[in-house]
C-alpha cells in the first residue's frame, strides 16, 4: 500500500500511467469491449485490468494521478451509442462526473462513433478493462502535463 495512491490502481496500471507521455491515450473499457484483441495492437501490447470496479470508479482512480491534455478538444471521449449518438447513459454520466471532479471544473467529453473508437483504441498506449457490465462504458483519456512549480 502506498500513501496518497488510490488502492484501485494496481502495479501494472501505475507502471503504464508513469510510462505514458504527453498526448498518449489510455482506454477505459467495459467488460464487453474486445479489450484483449485491441490491447495487443496498442503501444503497451498487453491488457491491463481494474476488476471489481465500474468504469467511473476506474476513471476516478486513474484521473487521481493522470492529468488530461489541455491542448486538444478530445482529451476525454466516450463511445457513442449506435443509432443514438446524443444519448448519454448513466455509465457515461458517472464518468463525466468523475472527470469534472478530477479537473475541478466542467470538462467536455466528446463522443466517438463505435468503429472510430475501436481505431482510436488500437492506437492508444494501453487499454484498461474494468468490471463494468453496462453497455457503452468505454472511454478514451489523453494524458496531459504537470507544469513545473512556480
Amino acid at each position: 500500500m502506498l500513501k496518497n495512491i488510490d488502492p484501485r490502481l494496481n502495479a501494472e496500471v501505475l507502471h503504464a500511467l508513469r510510462a505514458m507521455g504527453h498526448g498518449d491515450d489510455l482506454i477505459v473499457a467495459d467488460t464487453n469491449f474486445p479489450s484483449d484483441s485491441i490491447a495487443r495492437q496498442t503501444t503497451l501490447g498487453t491488457l491491463l485490468r481494474i476488476d471489481n470496479c465500474t468504469a467511473a470508479e476506474a476513471a476516478e482512480a486513474i484521473l487521481s494521478v493522470m492529468p488530461l491534455d489541455t491542448f486538444v478538444d478530445d482529451s476525454a471521449a466516450r463511445m457513442e451509442i449506435v443509432g443514438s449518438p446524443d444519448e448519454v447513459p448513466p455509465v457515461q454520466q458517472e464518468v463525466q462526473a468523475a472527470i469534472n471532479a478530477a479537473e475541478g471544473k466542467d470538462w467536455p467529453m466528446m463522443s466517438i462513433e463505435r468503429f472510430a473508437f475501436y481505431e482510436r483504441a488500437k492506437n492508444a498506449y494501453c487499454v484498461v478493462q474494468t468490471g463494468d457490465r453496462r453497455f457503452y462504458g468505454c472511454f478514451a483519456f489523453r494524458k496531459g502535463v504537470i507544469p513545473p512549480d512556480a
